[in-house]
């Protein structure tokens, strides 16, 4: 007997498998242009350079003027927070991924050239910390649309190569940036007039260099990439009331792909964990195993260069044993590593009649560290992007942004108090080197929480309202 059956509503699809079926190379070059220009703004601006002149004596001193740099951050890590999902919500809506994403880059190249006027007088430190903070605002707001551009230039065979590729060309695009600084403006190889020191020029120079290197590698993907094509129709919202549409669509996700929030809420803990190594490994270099600054920008630069190595690898084995397992090998490796450092500190010790002293291990294993780095942040931006729901990609990288700031206290926060709870305990100048254990801590919760988590070929799309 014949039975009728009612037809099975279609799964949703990914964004990601509604793509292209092919990859245009020169597209995901041009995307990839991005990242290498985007360095400029984090490791010239934000680690290794500006913000090192911010909190210099010229400004009223180390401690007053970190205080103040470090709570105009505070400040803009909320409003990242607050904002991002509900920026990449419009910028999807209304298909206007790739001008959002150009609005935002011109904001920070804008906001970055106009350090020059930070001159070196403490009155001018509230102008410096406000220009860096609301540069980090319209960072993350470039960032969320131009992670959700992902979706659009790779296909399923290949997005963890293309992702491991952008990753790779950041940290390169670092390198050469901040080798060009340490010629051109902080250790001049020839004189000029951008090397003077009056005033700072040579540092109030390295703002606007950072701003035109930025802006001119970004310009590529503007022109190359095509803007997001809307596939739905959709009533304009206002600003508040995108948050009420935020909210249904979070609770939306919870119920038909809970494995896309447990996603989201485990790499918040371990990218806190990644972000510390970078964050604190100059610091360490430096306090615990007796760097001088030469050695820890050479330290840097060989760094980055096998982070990008590891960024590439891990985006090759990505398509092929899938993004999860890359993340769960990363966060062991950076265990095993930050073990052995945290263990051998800067002792000296002999290995079958070899002497092995305290900067061999950070050298070694620093760089172990440095490897695994890369592949964990390249895959995760994979593992995201194949959750993705068709045309929504913007929205959920705007949460993966809020969830990464929702706990970005975690490693500062232990890493302090495994420091304080050391200096008691061990020899002066010793406690430092216990900071390490906090941010282990925070990788291996990260470790423990992703590996329930299922892989994204075992879950579901998430069927969103689109109202």
């Amino acid at each position: 007997m014949n039975m009728a059956t009612a037809p099975e509503a279609p799964h949703p699809a990914s964004e990601l498998a509604s793509g292209p079926a092919l990859s245009n190379k020169g597209q995901i070059l041009a995307w990839a242009s991005w990242d290498w220009g985007s360095a400029a703004f984090n490791a010239v601006m934000t680690t290794f350079v500006f913000t090192v002149y911010l909190t210099s004596k010229a400004f009223g001193g180390e401690d007053s003027a970190s205080a103040t740099l470090g709570a105009a951050l505070a400040i803009a890590g909320v409003a990242i927070a607050l904002l991002a999902p509900v920026t990449g919500q419009r910028s999807d809506s209304g298909g206007r991924r790739k001008l959002w994403l150009g609005v935002n880059t011109a904001l920070v190249a804008v906001l970055t050239g106009s350090c020059f006027f930070v001159f070196p007088k403490p009155e001018f430190l509230l102008l410096g910390v406000t220009l860096v903070a609301l540069g980090n605002v319209f960072f993350e707001f470039a960032g969320v649309n131009y992670n959700a551009m992902l979706a659009q230039i790779s296909t399923p065979a290949n997005i963890g190569k293309v992702s491991g590729f952008g990753w790779g060309m950041g940290y390169l695009g670092g390198i050469i940036a901040l080798l060009a600084v340490l010629q051109l403006f902080v250790q001049p190889s020839f004189e000029w007039f951008g090397a003077s020191t009056q005033d700072s020029l040579n540092i109030r120079l390295v703002a606007v260099f950072s701003a035109l290197w930025f802006f001119i590698f970004a310009l590529p993907v503007l022109f190359a990439v095509p803007e997001l094509s809307v596939k739905k129709a959709e009533s304009r919202l206002g600003f508040l009331a995108s948050y009420g549409l935020l909210v249904r669509r979070i609770k939306a996700i919870y119920r038909t792909s809970p494995h896309t929030i447990y996603f989201l809420l485990a790499s918040a803990i371990f990218r806190d964990g990644l972000a510390a190594v970078f964050t604190f490994g100059g610091v360490i270099a430096a306090g615990t195993f007796e760097f001088e600054l030469k050695q820890v920008i050479f330290f840097a630069i060989f760094g980055n260069v096998v982070a990008a190595v590891g960024a590439m690898i891990g985006g090759f084995l990505d398509d092929r044993i899938g993004p999860k397992s890359v993340i769960v090998i990363s966060l062991m490796g950076l265990l095993v590593a930050g073990t052995v450092i945290l263990v051998l500190g800067n002792g000296d010790y002999v290995f079958f009649g070899t002497h092995w002293a305290g900067s061999t291990t950070f050298w070694v294993f620093g760089l172990f560290l440095c490897l695994f780095v890369g592949p964990a942040q390249a895959s995760s931006r994979a593992y995201l992007a194949r959750l993705a729901p068709d045309g929504e990609s913007g929205e959920l990288f705007g949460l993966y942004a809020t969830t990464g700031r929702a706990v970005s206290f975690l490693a500062p926060a232990l890493f302090t108090l495994c420091i304080t709870l050391a200096t008691p305990l061990v020899a002066p100048g010793a406690a430092q080197r216990w900071g390490i254990l906090g941010i282990m801590v925070v990788l291996l919760a990260g470790l423990l929480v992703i590996l329930p988590v299922k892989a994204p070929d075992k879950t579901e799309i998430a069927t969103v309202p689109l109202s």
